[in-house]
């Protein structure tokens, strides 16, 4: 790396688990880390769904080099084998991570970045571009500037950016009209967001695990409320494979949600709508008329679409990226990700090589590398980062450095 780099930081944004995971590795290797964070704490995402309880045990969900950081100071681990929530997660590992003064002087809260680019260079100009820094444009507490950074680690997650209900990819005719009653993700349904589904008609849309929870949550509150109707909607012709998982899965939280959902599926207590695609959402008389093809969807009052993430790449538009059309993650990541031909389990070991971009110094980690593919593992994001912080300040190309690939693992969602 030009030796006027090196005295800059090296700019992670995001202090989730895998941002703060980066801060680590990199003051393990001497160098500034400078991390952003748009929330007003650190891992502030984690919040929006801190009910939910994570398929990955605790052993699964901490960064080696970070637990011994946190050792330093007395902290005691969680039992390695149970499995966390992810409000868990946040307060018993996250919060004290940021905590730590080694960690907590170069953390910047309630920082967005609104774009990243190269000093005097745009995407089109090529000459010395490897020399030049990055610059982020910043907004924060002190207003509007410019941080010049030696490299980039993007690990700012997708949960901010959910995929639309509509069947082309895009808002289904009327959704953003009906807002106020769609919910993305994993609401709280049995906290602080009961009222908004108690004795109401909700169509889950979504055929994944997130669904699955959302689901179990939904039966759970029904059984309290004698006027509450469940449904749920899939793209599929049948939702035969919803135990999906082997007997001996490692993940058995994955495992036992789905055998919860079949049940209540043999039970009747789930109303399923196969072969959905919502083209267009619309009021009548004060409830949700949902159009998919000729199918006649019952009214509902609410809709929670569980249809997954999407990558938010808007900020690295000067920046020269390599994504795959499709999932929209690195392009050497993509095959081996595609979630068309792989699932849980499947997916081979990966690391720098197939992270890094045309860009050098600039890196996609974390959730957000997987793009819209979802079989993401926190462990895997531990891993991308000692791969790819260890491969920070080279000159080798990214076929030459394959020894830093070595340390991946098999990846699924936590």
């Amino acid at each position: 790396m030009h030796k006027e780099l090196n005295n800059l930081p090296v700019a992670v944004i995001g202090a989730g688990p895998i941002g703060l995971s980066a801060a680590v590795h990199l003051l393990e290797r001497g160098y500034a880390p400078i991390v952003f964070e748009a929330g007003e704490k650190a891992g502030a995402n984690l919040d929006r769904w801190g009910h939910v309880r994570m398929f990955s045990p605790w052993a699964y969900n901490m960064d080696p080099a970070a637990v011994a950081l946190l050792k330093q100071k007395g902290w005691n681990a969680p039992a390695a084998s149970e499995f966390p929530t992810g409000k868990e997660l946040l307060d018993q590992y996250v919060t004290p991570l940021a905590s730590h003064f080694e960690i907590a002087r170069h953390l910047n809260l309630n920082t967005r970045i609104q774009s990243v680019s190269r000093l005097n260079h745009d995407v089109l100009r090529t000459k010395e571009r490897d020399k030049a820094p990055f610059v982020l444009r910043v907004t924060g507490p002190d207003g509007e500037r410019d941080i010049m950074a030696q490299a980039v680690i993007d690990a700012s997650g997708t949960y901010q950016t959910p995929n639309w209900l509509g069947i082309h990819g895009i808002p289904a005719l009327g959704e953003v009209s009906a807002a106020d009653s769609i919910t993305y993700g994993i609401p709280n349904i049995l906290g602080s967001e009961r009222m908004h589904y108690v004795n109401k008609s909700v169509l889950v849309v979504g055929g994944g695990h997130s669904a699955f929870n959302v689901l179990q949550d939904l039966i759970l509150l029904a059984q309290q409320c004698k006027h509450m109707r469940v449904l749920w909607g899939v793209r599929s012709a049948s939702v035969a494979n919803i135990v999906r998982s082997p007997a001996n899965d490692e993940l058995q939280e994955r495992r036992r949600l789905e055998l919860r959902i079949q049940e209540l599926i043999d039970q009747g207590q789930i109303e399923v709508i196969t072969e959905l695609e919502i083209e267009a959402i619309h009021r009548e008389n004060g409830k949700l008329a949902v159009q998919s093809g000729s199918h006649l969807i019952p009214f509902v009052d609410r809709i929670i679409a569980a249809t997954g993430f999407r990558p938010d790449l808007s900020v690295l538009a000067e920046l020269r990226t390599s994504l795959d059309p499709a999932t929209e993650s690195p392009t050497r990541l993509a095959p081996l990700i595609d979630p068309n031909l792989h699932s849980c389990g499947s997916v081979p070991e990966h690391g720098q090589a197939e992270l890094s971009h045309p860009e050098p110094g600039l890196y996609i980690l974390g959730i957000k590398s997987y793009g819209r593919a979802p079989t993401f593992l926190l462990k895997t994001g531990y891993k991308q980062v000692l791969s790819a912080v260890s491969a920070l300040g080279t000159s080798e190309t990214p076929a030459n450095i394959a020894a830093c690939s070595a340390a991946t693992v098999t990846t699924c969602r936590g």
